[in-house]
């Protein structure tokens, strides 16, 4: 039987969502721009106790999750690969958000050179540290400007064989954000490189709520898309798309989709 005091805070937590979501229609969006803004000092500071578990850092998921999330998403790039028969090394690779490496960890150890991309220098910094202790592979550190990305490709064009973006998108404030690292990715893909990539996909039963005006609690649900709304969005701007993959729910969160995408060779 259910206690009294369960119930009670069951019944409030819920009461309390169901005003969330009535405030949340009655309120209006804010600008993009306040919102890009709310981006940049999250990432900018570290005075969310979760700050680093968002940024995958080593010390914020623990050492089991944060090896977890490297080991899953290079089995997928791996599947990937072996269906398009692309090289066996990933050659020169950009990981765009790279946080504390997690992804880097796994990657590097195979790469010609890793280019660590961040808006938070202190991710740079720590993902070249953690790459150093598995690899010696060269890393170049790269911290980039939330406002002006496509400073960072400039003089790299046609420069790297594999593009990598994952757990990024969906923390982007507007779909034009997602635009925008899209067609860096192509910029700085050599052609015949391949994109992998990752966003958050919506369906009929389910499509995340933006709360866009409490970035810091609702990070993970900046921007969503449908599996076939993404798809034709990188057509659009000049990828292939070619494979998809879904993973409904891992350790970290839902509704993930990965996708490989090809800039074409000349």
């Amino acid at each position: 039987m259910m206690q009294p005091g369960r119930t009670i805070a069951r019944v409030a937590r819920r009461r309390a969502g169901q005003l969330r979501r009535a405030s949340d229609h009655l309120r209006p969006t804010p600008p993009i721009d306040r919102i890009v803004d709310d981006a940049d000092t999250y990432w900018a500071g570290r005075d969310d106790p979760a700050w680093e578990s968002n940024a995958h850092w080593r010390s914020g998921l623990g050492e089991e999750h944060w090896r977890t999330v490297g080991a899953e998403h290079l089995a997928i790039f791996g599947m990937f690969a072996k269906a398009l028969d692309l090289p066996a090394k990933p050659g020169v690779v950009v990981e765009w958000g790279c946080g504390g490496g997690a992804n880097a960890v796994a990657f590097a150890p195979a790469a010609d050179e890793f280019v660590a991309v961040d808006v938070s220098s202190d991710s740079v910094d720590e993902c070249v540290r953690q790459v150093a202790l598995v690899c010696d592979t060269p890393v170049v550190p790269l911290p980039v400007d939330i406002r002006e990305p496509e400073r960072a490709a400039g003089g790299r064009e046609n420069s790297c064989n594999t593009f990598i973006c994952l757990y990024v998108f969906e923390l982007l404030p507007s779909v034009e954000d997602v635009k925008r690292i899209l067609r860096i990715a192509e910029r700085m893909l050599v052609p015949g490189g391949v994109a992998f990539v990752q966003s958050k996909y919506h369906t009929a039963d389910w499509r995340p709520r933006a709360y866009k005006r409490d970035y810091a609690h609702n990070l993970s649900e900046m921007t969503s898309f449908g599996i076939d709304e993404f798809w034709s969005l990188t057509t659009d701007i000049g990828l292939t798309p070619r494979l998809v993959t879904l993973v409904p729910e891992n350790h970290l969160d839902n509704h993930y989709a990965y996708y490989a995408l090809t800039k074409d060779a000349w």
